[in-house]
C-alpha cells in the first residue's frame, strides 16, 4: 500500500535522534597497533608491544577538535585486529600487555576524561570482527564475548553519545563465518545508554554510503524502515581493504526518501544521515601522507555540504607514533574552525521583519524564523503545502549564504523551494533569483554567489501537509590566510 505524504509529514526523531543532530560536526579517532605498523588493517598476530606511543596526550586531540568546532569525538576502541584500547577483563590484547604507561594504562580512560574535562561527548567504535580472538566464528561464544566487551566500554568511561559498528566480517580460525546478534547488541546498549545512538550498523544512524564524503542533492531523513538492515547484509559488508569500498556510491541510492521512494515501501522511519571521511587519504596515521592532509578550503566544503546537507560530519583525525595529531592536521583544523567561526559568527538577518503568506496561529508565526532560537518555528496550517516568506534586511547587505533550518521535532517536509532577492526600497520590488533546492532538514546551507539586497524572498513550491522553518539565516563567507 506504502506510506502516504500525511503519514511521512508527521514521523519525528527521537530525543537520541535529536540532541546527536544537534552535535553537526564531531571526530572519528583511529589509533591502534596499525599505527605504529603503517597499516590499514591489522591482521590480529600483532605483538601488543608494538603499542608504545612515546608522548601520547588525549588532550591535545580533543583541542584540535574543539579549535576546529566539533562538538564529540568516537574512539576506535578495538578494530578489526582485535587490539583494545582499554585493559579487557577478557583478553590479554590490549594495553595491559604493552609497555606503554608500563601496562597500567587505559587509552579509553585517558580520552573519556579528556572530553568529559573540556565539555566534549564521547563516543565508542567496537569493531564486531575480531581477527584476534580465537572464538570468532563460534557464533554463540564469540557473541557471550563482543558482549562483555560491549558492557566494559558502555560501564566504565561515563555517558555515551554514540555506539559506532561497522559490517566487516571475515571467516574466523575455525573457517566458519561469524553471525552477529544485532538484536543483542542493540538490547544491551539500550539498557546501559539509553541516550546513545547506534549508528551506521545501527537503528539510530545511516551511513552515507561511502567513505569520501559524497553527498545527495536530496537527503532525506524520512526513508523506508528496511534500510535499517542494509549494512548487517554480509553480502554489501566490507571484507577487505581493497579501495572500492570507500568510493562505493551507488546511483540507484541516490533517492531514498521521495515521494515516489515512500509509495513502494510499507513502512517509513526517521533515520538520518552521517557523513564519514578521513583528513588524510587513510584511517590510521602514515608518515608517507603527511603532505596529504586536506586543505582548508576542501574541509570547508565537506563541512558545508555534509552539516549543510541534513548529514552530520564525522571527520577521522589519525594520531602519530608519538600519540599525537601531526602539526600539519593540527593546522587545519585551526584553519577549519575559524573559517566557520567567520563565516557563521555574524547573522545579518538577526532579528529582521519576516511576512509570510500563511501561518498556523500566533506561536509559529513568520517573525519566529530569525529570532535565533531554535526552539521557536513557524509552521503553516494544517494541509497547506505552499507558502512565501519575506525576510527584510533593512539597510542593504552583502551575502554569499541562506542557512534554512526546519522544525525536524514536527518531522522533515519541505521538499522544493526557491530563494530571490530585492534591493527596491519601495513596494515594487525586482525579484531575482538566488537559488533553487529541494530538501531542507535540520539545515541547508545554500551557498549563493555573492549577492547585495535589502530583502529576500522563500517560497516553498511542495512540501509534505505543512511546512515548519525554525531558522532563516544570512552570512558572508569568509577566506582564512595559510
Amino acid at each position: 500500500m506504502g506510506v502516504s505524504i500525511q503519514e511521512a509529514a508527521k514521523i519525528s526523531p527521537s530525543p537520541r535522534q535529536l540532541a546527536w543532530q544537534g552535535l553537526e560536526f564531531y571526530a572519528f579517532v583511529h589509533f591502534t597497533v596499525n599505527t605504529f605498523t603503517d597499516m590499514e588493517w591489522g591482521l590480529g598476530d600483532e605483538s601488543p608491544s608494538l603499542f608504545a606511543p612515546s608522548e601520547l596526550d588525549a588532550e591535545q586531540w580533543v583541542a584540535a577538535c574543539q579549535a576546529a568546532g566539533m562538538k564529540g569525538l568516537i574512539l576506535t576502541c578495538k578494530h578489526h585486529d582485535g587490539f583494545c584500547l582499554w585493559p579487557s577483563a577478557y583478553t590479554e590484547h590490549s594495553v595491559k600487555s604493552s609497555p606503554w604507561r608500563g601496562g597500567q594504562g587505559d587509552l579509553v580512560r585517558e580520552v573519556s576524561d579528556a572530553c568529559r574535562k573540556a565539555g566534549l561527548k564521547f563516543g565508542v567504535y567496537l569493531s564486531p570482527w575480531d581477527r584476534h580472538e580465537r572464538s570468532y566464528g563460534d557464533s554463540p561464544t564469540y557473541n557471550a564475548f563482543f558482549l562483555n566487551q560491549l558492557r566494559e566500554l558502555l560501564t566504565n568511561y561515563g555517558e555515551v553519545f554514540s555506539v559506532w559498528f561497522d559490517g566487516a566480517c571475515g571467516e574466523g580460525p575455525n573457517g566458519k563465518r561469524q553471525v552477529y546478534d544485532w538484536d543483542a547488541y542493540y538490547s544491551l546498549i539500550r539498557e546501559l545508554q539509553p541516550n546513545a545512538v547506534i549508528s551506521v550498523c545501527g537503528p539510530d544512524v545511516r551511513w552515507c554510503g561511502n567513505e569520501a564524503g559524497h553527498t545527495r542533492t536530496s537527503e532525506w531523513s524520512v526513508v523506508p524502515a528496511a534500510m535499517q538492515d542494509n549494512e548487517k547484509i554480509h553480502e554489501n559488508s566490507q571484507q577487505v581493504d581493497d579501495g572500492e569500498f570507500a568510493k562505493r556510491v551507488s546511483s540507484e541510492d541516490e533517492d531514498l526518501g521521495s515521494r515516489d521512494v515512500l509509495a513502494r515501501a510499507a513502512q517509513a522511519i526517521w533515520y538520518p544521515a552521517e557523513t564519514n571521511t578521513s583528513i588524510r587519504p587513510g584511517w590510521f596515521y602514515h608518515a608517507a601522507e603527511d603532505d596529504r592532509v586536506k586543505t582548508t578550503d576542501q574541509l570547508m566544503e565537506l563541512y558545508e555540504r555534509t552539516v549543510g546537507g541534513n548529514s552530520t560530519f564525522l571527520l577521522n583525525l589519525p594520531p602519530d607514533t608519538r600519540g599525537l595529531l601531526h602539526e600539519n592536521d593540527v593546522a587545519r583544523l585551526r584553519e577549519l574552525g575559524e573559517r566557520i567561526r567567520r563565516t557563521y559568527g555574524t547573522d545579518l538577518a538577526a532579528g529582521a521583519a519576516v511576512r509570510g503568506s500563511a501561518e498556523k496561529d500566533e506561536p509559529h508565526g513568520a517573525q519566529r524564523i530569525t529570532d535565533g532560537d531554535r526552539s521557536t518555528f513557524w509552521q503553516a496550517p494544517e494541509g497547506v503545502e505552499q507558502a512565501e516568506l519575506v525576510i527584510e534586511l533593512g539597510d542593504e547587505r552583502t551575502f554569499d549564504r541562506v542557512v534554512l533550518a526546519e522544525n525536524i521535532r514536527e518531522g522533515q517536509r519541505i521538499e522544493r523551494f526557491r530563494l530571490e532577492a530585492s534591493s527596491s526600497s519601495s513596494g515594487d520590488e525586482d525579484w531575482r533569483p538566488l537559488y533553487e533546492g529541494t530538501v531542507v532538514g535540520y539545515k541547508k546551507i545554500c551557498r549563493l554567489a555573492e549577492t547585495t539586497a535589502r530583502r529576500l524572498r522563500l517560497t516553498i513550491d511542495e512540501s509534505r501537509w505543512s511546512p515548519t522553518l525554525s531558522g532563516f539565516g544570512v552570512y558572508r563567507s569568509a577566506a582564512v590566510e595559510g
